[in-house]
């Protein structure tokens, strides 16, 4: 039965990423927004849904470790494994703001909620994060979300005048054909991200069970399994949108759902319950950091200013050597 659930999940998370995928495009071409911000806002928070769900159940359920898990996990498995399948498959382009800013932030982001974790051992005698920390983080969730439209709409006003931007070539004529309604465009992405949550959360219940009966610990099961899973919606919506020779899309969705995963999800879950790190350590918290970091590397490496399959090679090749060295502690 577990084995049938994995299949109609993925079967889900397929069909559902085509539809989200399809009908953000549509909805960027109609409003010449960048398919960067509708991945890192529409597609990047839909696709974390289910991250905010396991992590906030988690935590209330008295299960910390999956919660915080969860959203390192997800953050290294993004970035290492996800990017690294998509860059591999078609190489990803870098713009000036990615460069200047999206990328930055996510690992000053990082850095920033390793801190606050670090912090509660002073203030709470143990690492983690207390309701304090969770206000924080909402805080400066509201701040980033302010700061993102703010800079589209300055962008927006730049296009009206004719100013070119060096990605504006990113913005697509207005959408023809079936996704010409803006309706349509709406329930596609409704139902695409209900058909992802939907699959994600059926392969998680799946997994972890089979998980648990081979006896593996909730901090392992929080940073591989629920992460991995968690994650598929990210995984096949960003394997669909460079399919679909949209990699701005695909990057948005990754930097935006580990922006999205540190400041909202780990800001909800510490304010509903406050979470401790439990076995998740510091160095898991290190190689996430470090997955970010490598974005920025990747833009000076090699082909310079994209995300090229030499960079993806390395990054796959870091995950498979943190699962290793899970798989061996």
């Amino acid at each position: 039965m577990s084995y049938l659930m994995l299949v109609i999940s993925l079967v889900l998370l397929v069909v559902g990423a085509n539809w989200l995928v399809d009908g953000s495009a549509a909805i960027a071409r109609r409003y010449h927004i960048s398919e960067y911000i509708i991945g890192a806002t529409i597609v990047g928070m839909g696709t974390s849904t289910l991250e905010l769900v396991v992590s906030v159940v988690s935590g209330i359920g008295g299960h910390p470790e999956i919660a915080i898990g969860n959203v390192v996990g997800s953050n290294i498995f993004n970035v290492f494994f996800i990017l690294g399948i998509t860059a591999l498959m078609m190489p990803i382009k870098y713009t000036r703001e990615n460069i200047k800013r999206d990328i930055p932030l996510n690992v000053g982001v990082s850095i920033f909620a390793l801190i606050l974790c670090a912090l509660g051992m002073r203030f709470r005698g143990e690492y983690g994060l207390g309701r304090i920390e969770g206000v924080i983080l909402l805080v400066c969730f509201a701040l980033y979300l302010w700061s993102t439209m703010k800079s589209e709409r300055k962008q927006q006003e730049a296009r009206r005048q004719g100013v070119r931007y060096p990605d504006s070539d990113l913005v697509a004529p207005v959408e023809t054909g079936r996704y010409s309604s803006m309706t349509i465009c709406v329930l596609a992405i409704i139902f695409g991200l209900g058909g992802l949550i939907f699959g994600g959360d059926m392969f998680v219940d799946a997994a972890s069970a089979i998980a648990r009966e081979w006896g593996v610990s909730e901090a392992i099961i929080g940073l591989t399994i629920v992460a991995g899973g968690t994650s598929l919606p990210e995984l096949v919506s960003s394997i669909i949108a460079v399919t679909k020779n949209k990699g701005q899309m695909a990057l948005g969705n990754i930097v935006g759902s580990n922006i999205f995963n540190l400041l909202l999800i780990l800001g909800v879950s510490s304010l509903v319950q406050p979470l401790s790190m439990g076995n998740i350590t510091f160095v898991d918290w290190g190689v996430m950091v470090l997955s970010a970091i490598m974005l920025m590397v990747a833009a000076v490496t090699f082909k310079k200013h994209q995300l090229d399959r030499a960079d993806a090679s390395i990054l796959l090749l870091l995950y498979a050597a943190y699962m290793a060295w899970l798989v061996m502690g």
